[in-house]
């Protein structure tokens, strides 16, 4: 298995790992043009774990400069492992490609939102050192006119 970078070509496996979350796709074209706006984005990356040609993971990173102070947090923005190799080490290799790809851009730290429903989501993140803000800080949304 190899981490890199994604690629259009890879929409149709990508959609194939969100659905497996419950992130019905419109489409290959549509996910296809979602990445590539990833990969031109100088501020953003995606990588798939590779096997043999076939993604069995993706990962979505985004550099956000701090406002208040010097510095940029990382923040992963999709993380999705295929079921049929989940606990084998790949999430973690893809989260290690996030976080060098946010430290190369400056990051101080990595932040990542998950559903409360998905535990197994939130100790695989615990086991690799990050910290638990349920009860420290809050999440609005709001969703605007588009």
């Amino acid at each position: 298995m190899r981490i890199r970078p994604a690629r259009s070509a890879d929409a149709e496996a990508v959609n194939q790992l969100l659905e497996q979350l419950g992130y019905p796709q419109d489409g290959q074209a549509t996910t296809a043009v979602r990445i590539q706006t990833w990969v031109d984005d100088p501020a953003s990356a995606a990588y798939v774990a590779d096997v043999e040609g076939d993604p069995h993971g993706v990962i979505a990173v985004h550099v956000c400069p701090f406002f208040e102070r010097d510095g940029a947090s990382g923040r992963i923005v999709a993380l999705v492992v295929s079921d049929r190799v989940r606990g084998r080490g790949v999430g973690s290799q893809l989260v290690a490609a996030a976080e060098s790809f946010a430290a190369s851009h400056g990051c101080l730290r990595m932040e990542v939102t998950s559903a409360d429903r998905r535990l197994n989501a939130h100790t695989f993140y615990q086991r690799l050192g990050y910290a638990d803000q349920a009860g420290k800080s809050s999440r609005f949304l709001r969703d605007l006119a588009g």
